[in-house]
């Protein structure tokens, strides 16, 4: 009965944040546009440079940047946007990429009318961002990888004997709850969760030579106990030119404050967030 009680008011805290606190009065739109045989939710904060927001795997807009959109929406204009089958952004029927994902995020910008942006992604969201910034680079200007992954090496070896075995049981509660809050469609998260899944058992290094060919001022940030490794971190950081490199104390996505982090009670935002202000600013 008490497991109960809190899954309810768990589910009910996700969605007041989905519908109220993370969508805050500096929200200035927020809609679908049809891109690549999808319709791709986004959500538009705030005004000045555009700085585009993509959210880690299995999640929304909300449980990866909630925390954070409103420190950075009072300098930017924040586009936030959802990837194929995850929250309110439809599926196409077909296998997720990263190089997919980066190509509607540019046809996004471009029927938004979009010319350049920053971009900061987290996670499977940093990935999509490397992939823009060596398929799209004339619409990159600065870019802010969060806890991204480039090389299977990056993460140790347990985590993908873990993805071959990955189910919807094991996907963390709070991400499905978040879900469904905002599309109350189990279909559609099995869909989500096996898309995800998929793509990281057949994921493949991006060559040298392409991760050298980023010419994007680079900020990476990683937590110190991340499930990517610092070395990762520290190898991605050589071979990108113009990049600096962060390692916060905390696991992955503490330093933004992503949803299933929130039990630690961290503000490690509260300095991330200027400092990566600093550096898209310079």
């Amino acid at each position: 009965m008490k497991r109960t009680i809190a899954h309810l008011v768990l589910t009910a805290l996700i969605l007041s944040s989905c519908n109220n606190t993370n969508r805050p009065e500096q929200t200035k739109t927020h809609g679908y546009s049809e891109v690549n045989g999808i319709k791709m939710y986004y959500e538009i904060y705030g005004d000045g440079k555009p700085l585009v927001l993509l959210h880690g795997g299995g999640s929304t807009i909300q449980t990866t940047f909630g925390r954070v959109i409103p420190m950075l929406a009072k300098h930017r204009k924040i586009i936030a946007v959802e990837l194929q089958a995850h929250g309110r952004t439809s599926d196409r029927g077909k296998d997720a990429t990263f190089e997919q994902d980066a190509d509607d995020v540019a046809t996004l910008l471009k029927n938004l009318k979009i010319d350049k942006a920053d971009f900061f992604g987290f996670s499977n969201g940093g990935t999509t961002t490397i992939q823009i910034a060596i398929r799209h680079p004339q619409i990159v200007d600065k870019i802010v990888l969060g806890s991204a992954l480039s090389k299977r090496n990056g993460m140790p070896p347990q985590f993908w004997d873990f993805m071959k075995q990955a189910n919807l049981t094991n996907m963390p509660q709070e991400l499905k709850d978040a879900y469904l809050a905002v599309t109350p469609d189990p279909k559609g998260l099995q869909i989500m969760h096996d898309r995800d899944a998929k793509r990281m058992v057949n994921f493949k290094d991006i060559p040298d030579e392409q991760i050298k060919s980023i010419k994007a001022k680079t900020l990476i940030i990683i937590g110190d106990k991340d499930v990517i490794k610092p070395e990762h971190a520290i190898e991605m950081s050589r071979q990108i030119a113009d990049s600096k490199l962060a390692i916060i104390p905390g696991v992955h996505g503490e330093y933004i404050g992503e949803i299933t982090t929130l039990k630690s009670n961290s503000k490690e935002e509260d300095y991330v967030i200027p400092m990566m202000e600093s550096f898209l600013d310079k």
